[in-house]
């Protein structure tokens, strides 16, 4: 595999060899700039953004240490995390590590029974949550957890029952920092157990040593070079392993400041006042731009509509032209200063203004969005990984990007494709295997060190093009095997498509289930002249005409065998909340099946008959 090199940013940058373990990270970061601002993060009391040294922090750290001790908690416990992005994140984690513990992150907006699985499942000793409701939602969902001696609350608790294990922060956490060192950590002591969300099933915990992600991390680090002044923007939650190396460990290795932004609701504002360098993100979030920019030109003039197409078609053609090493046309360098004051300079000012690098992951891109951006200027890159590769695997550069692949794999990664062409996977940052599941990862992980990825790929010219999962693949009772994410990403960049599930398995043909945004609802069913406010009316022939017409023609570059023939319309979006969507915003299609199941019937009789 072909050898990448990329600039440094000096001694700033620490090596996997020089930190030994990510508590090792941590403690040489302290040492080398410890007046340096390592974090900023709102305080919602005084209505301020507040910057927190590396030495600041470290405080935090060592006081943490101090009440891991006095809890009697002993190298190799498992500690969890059901905390939001924050200092006391970074704090609690440090500590865990620094004492030889393995840190189990929970997801914030996950259901209390799949908490209670996880906890149960490693033997998890202490909690560490952000509010009292949280552990109140867990501790009455019916499930038992003999292993939790202790929950720490980092709000304020209010008076605790009798016999109750919860604790405020400020009453469990000693003033005074921790004594000593900590035990002697190796690189490949068990460091963290990620679960993965799985679609169906129980999730299952991947262990990653120290070495598996600083590996990984300093392998990002020589394809996109962090500088000492990037400032990350931190919104994915830090229980996904592509937040946790890329947005966390990678800036921690190379001395950048990290800002935590306040919410999903007001990131679009934290964008504007932070004004970061560097932002990680997965594809559904500039999905959810495109629509509002679709949505929001729909309701404009022909001209606005015409002005815009072209500003990204010109600004695609010189992104292309500057890749391969051209030159733009005449025309399209003379137009360009306009479009790009008239268009693309009011969406990168939405980004803040300061963007040099824009990382996304978690799934595949579509085409179309990825151009969109591209072509107005964002510096948009795609990358591909898994937790059980601690996690990025492949990424494009931005002075090679092929917007239609994930990239090339970093330096040291291999790759091949086996029968099906399935993924295969391996470097020194493959996982050590599932937590209590030898069986399980022997599926996976074979005697050489390949990692089966469950991912069907193309390899072209050395970039990997991800196609879709393998247990994800339909196939119709006609044979034809088809792909339904590729489809559903291209429908919900429509505006008045919100979430959508390609239906079909061992079915004579496709059909969809559609859940409709709400608000472009409201305007549609107007112009449809239907009650926007009567639910009856999404089940009107009227609407699912006129919505099956806009799935046919986002559809329309997809082979005719799988073209989808009908349409469920809902109003009710999928949540993580109603069980319908995993904690990384991944369809749980056999729950949404089982709940729809008469609907699904129904969507049948009705496009048979036509």
């Amino acid at each position: 595999m072909e050898q990448r090199t990329a600039e440094s940013s000096g001694h700033e940058v620490i090596s996997a060899a020089e930190a030994v373990s990510l508590a090792g990270l941590f403690a040489e970061r302290c040492r080398r700039t410890p007046d340096k601002v390592a974090y900023r993060q709102f305080d919602r009391a005084a209505g301020v953004w507040r910057d927190h040294t590396w030495q600041e922090v470290a405080t935090g750290v060592h006081r943490w240490r101090h009440g891991l001790h006095r809890q009697d908690l002993v190298a190799g416990d498992r500690i969890a995390l059901w905390v939001a992005n924050s200092v006391t994140w970074v704090c609690c984690e440090q500590a865990a590590l620094a004492e030889g513990m393995v840190v189990v992150p929970l997801y914030v907006r996950d259901n209390p029974e799949n908490q209670a699985y996880i906890l149960n499942d490693c033997s998890c000793r202490l909690l560490v949550v952000d509010s009292p409701e949280q552990w109140h939602q867990l501790r009455d969902c019916g499930c038992d957890l003999p292993a939790l001696e202790q929950v720490i609350c980092v709000a304020a608790t209010g008076p605790i029952e009798a016999g109750d294990i919860l604790r405020s922060e400020a009453s469990w956490l000693p003033p005074d920092p921790a004594e000593g060192a900590g035990p002697h950590l190796r690189p490949d002591d068990l460091a963290t157990i990620i679960y993965t969300s799985g679609t169906t099933g129980r999730p299952k915990g991947v262990m990653l040593s120290h070495r598996n992600i600083l590996w990984n991390g300093e392998a990002v680090l020589q394809v996109h070079p962090s500088r000492p002044d990037d400032l990350f923007l931190s919104f994915l939650p830090l229980s996904h392993a592509f937040e946790r190396t890329v947005g966390y460990y990678i800036p921690m290795m190379a001395g950048c400041c990290v800002a935590f932004s306040r919410s999903i609701q007001e990131l679009a504002e934290d964008l504007r006042v932070i004004r970061p360098t560097v932002l990680i993100s997965v594809p559904r979030i500039y999905e959810r731009i495109a629509a509002r920019l679709q949505d929001r030109l729909a309701q404009q003039g022909r001209m606005a509509r015409l002005v815009f197409t072209a500003a990204v078609t010109v600004g695609f053609r010189r992104f292309e032209a500057r890749r391969d090493r051209g030159v733009p046309g005449l025309l399209d360098r003379l137009a360009w200063p306009v479009l790009k004051r008239l268009v693309a300079d009011r969406l990168l000012a939405g980004f803040g203004g300061r963007l040099r690098l824009a990382v996304t992951g978690g799934a595949p891109v579509q085409g179309e969005i990825a151009r969109l951006f591209l072509g107005l200027g964002l510096p948009l890159v795609q990358g591909y990984g898994l937790t059980e590769a601690a996690p990025v695997v492949s990424t494009n550069e931005p002075v090679d990007n092929r917007p239609a692949s994930t990239g090339r794999p970093l330096p040291g990664v291999e790759v091949r494709l086996c029968e099906g062409d399935e993924l295969l996977v391996r470097s020194p940052g493959v996982m050590l295997g599932y937590w209590g599941q030898p069986g399980l990862t022997s599926e996976v992980l074979d005697s050489q060190g390949w990692l089966k990825t469950g991912d069907i790929a193309r390899i072209i010219d050395g970039f990997v093009h991800i196609v879709g999962r393998s247990k994800e693949i339909l196939v119709t009772s006609t044979g034809e095997k088809v792909s339904p994410v590729a489809m559903e990403m291209v429908l919900e960049q429509h505006p008045l498509i919100d979430q959508a599930m390609v239906v079909g398995e061992g079915r004579p043909f496709l059909t969809a289930l559609v859940v409709v945004n709400s608000e472009v609802w409201q305007r549609t069913a107007t112009t449809l002249g239907l009650q926007p406010d009567d639910p009856a009316a999404l089940h009107t022939e009227v609407a699912a005409g006129f919505v099956l017409r806009i799935v046919t023609g986002r559809l329309r570059d997809f082979p005719a065998p799988v073209q989808v023939r009908g349409v469920f319309l809902l109003d009710a979006p999928w949540t993580i909340d109603n069980g319908l969507l995993t904690p990384t915003m991944k369809l749980k299609r056999e729950q949404i099946s089982t709940r729809y199941a008469e609907h699904i019937e129904e969507m049948y009789r009705k496009s048979c008959a036509l």
